[in-house]
């Protein structure tokens, strides 16, 4: 039996709707773990650019809310509301989700293990980001503070455009 990949998981998107991952078939991906009221929420208008500016090119980013570190209070209708109105996000968004633990979202437990960070496969904090090819194998992982303006060569280079 071959291997998992990121295809080969599911999960429910901000409006409630079960979305597979292979739906992402072929395009590269950035999955995001993000939060309304964190220091790096800001980063949110930065993913949102590489998403405009990549999209047509076969990239996504991929948003999954998540409360795990208290900085994402309120219901899935509250975070939409936010980054809609906020950061007028366009880029497909998850339902909530816990990213580390025994409730961990599989789909975040297999990237975790696929690429461990400085704490091992833990998620630090919020807006851990991982690349996926479109294949469905994790490129990298990228810790919370790296700007997504710095993931731009590296997309542009896996989408052939450099």
């Amino acid at each position: 039996m071959a291997a998992p990949t990121f295809h080969d998981f599911s999960a429910a998107t901000i409006d409630g709707e079960r979305r597979s991952m292979s739906e992402y078939r072929g395009r590269l991906a950035l999955v995001v773990n993000i939060a309304t009221q964190c220091a790096f929420t800001p980063q949110l208008a930065s993913l949102q650019e590489l998403h405009d500016r990549y999209a047509a090119h076969g990239f996504t980013v991929l948003g999954f809310p998540s409360d795990q570190f208290r900085q994402d209070p309120g219901t899935d209708e509250d975070t939409k509301e936010f980054c809609t109105s906020a950061y007028e996000l366009t880029f497909p968004l998850f339902s909530k989700i816990d990213v580390n633990g025994p409730t961990a979202h599989p789909l975040w437990q297999w990237m975790c293990a696929q690429k461990a960070g400085v704490i091992g496969g833990r998620i630090a904090w919020n807006f851990t980001k991982f690349l996926i090819d479109g294949e469905g194998m994790v490129l990298r992982r990228y810790a919370p503070p790296v700007p997504p303006v710095r993931i731009a060569r590296r997309i542009e280079s896996e989408l052939g455009l450099r």
